[in-house]
């Protein structure tokens, strides 16, 4: 049986493979050894059939036919034994040691970066080190005293700040993982816009995530408020009630309510339908108030 797997590896890292090993596709949670593009490199079972054939696209894990009209993925090996597991675990407790090695080499050659994490592939062919800086970088001198210290291919990654919150995870305002590091894998742009048009605060330390940068969350609601708003009048136009002109102070979306203004400054709160309800009655004013 053959058919497509996605499989994830160390922080947010996926891949789709094919698999032809058994007539059997794996359950989700499973180890399995996999093709990498030098070697082989252990990862876990993310989604199966046409669950990872969607979530494919953008992914590293094609051959050197991508460039053809059918790409030539990768495939699974074969299933992980627990030797291969216990090999594997050994991997991540070494990497710790090896990212505060890296930054002390960086430390010393006064680069301009720093180490966000490193990962081994599993059968050590590869050690990939991840890192920020706020420009570019010049780092062969550091490429090659890794080689020569790990004797295996080095391979460094630059990371914006929010790759980077996605690649090491953490736990975000709301009491929960971070999306990015669990399950959105194309984060969007996410602008000051989003937070005006739901009345948020622009306080930057309520509005931004661990990455410093805007909550990618507040998109999720944000087609909501444009859609709710168009029931709404807009705030500060003059409006003719049964009490006369009055003004539209503000509006609340969530609880349904309109806030008035009267020529005095006194202020009065209305139901949607109430206030509805009372502009039918009478014309409305056409004029914006200066």
């Amino acid at each position: 049986m053959s058919g497509t797997i996605e499989v994830r590896f160390k922080g947010n890292r996926r891949g789709a493979f094919a698999w032809t090993v058994m007539d059997v596709v794996p359950r989700l949670g499973t180890a399995v050894l996999v093709e990498a593009e030098r070697g082989i490199d252990l990862g876990f079972v993310h989604a199966v059939g046409d669950a990872a054939e969607q979530k494919c696209g953008g992914c590293d894990s094609c051959g050197p036919g991508e460039a053809s009209a059918e790409p030539v993925r990768r495939r699974v090996v074969r299933l992980a034994s627990a030797a291969d597991q216990s090999q594997h675990a050994v991997r991540r407790r070494e990497e710790d040691q090896v990212r505060r090695e890296v930054s002390a080499r960086v430390a010393a050659l006064e680069l301009d970066m720093r180490i966000s994490d490193t990962e081994w592939q599993w059968d050590r062919q590869r050690l990939t080190v991840y890192f920020t800086a706020p420009r570019r970088v010049d780092f062969r001198a550091l490429v090659r005293e890794l080689a020569s210290r790990y004797r295996t291919r080095i391979e460094l990654r630059q990371l914006g700040v929010r790759e980077e919150a996605a690649r090491l995870g953490g736990i975000g305002r709301c009491g929960r993982e971070f999306c990015c590091s669990t399950w959105l894998t194309e984060p969007g742009p996410v602008n000051l816009t989003l937070a005006k048009d739901q009345q948020l605060s622009l306080n930057p330390a309520q509005i931004s995530g661990g990455c410093g940068r805007l909550l990618c969350c507040l998109k999720y609601e944000h087609q909501f408020y444009l859609d709710a708003r168009k029931r709404f009048p807009k705030e500060g136009r003059i409006v003719r009630t049964g009490r006369g002109e009055e003004r539209v102070a503000a509006v609340d979306i969530l609880r349904e309510h309109v806030i008035l203004q009267d020529p005095t400054g006194t202020r009065r709160t209305l139901a949607l339908v109430d206030f509805t309800a009372e502009t039918r009655a009478g014309p409305s004013a056409a004029r914006q108030e200066q």
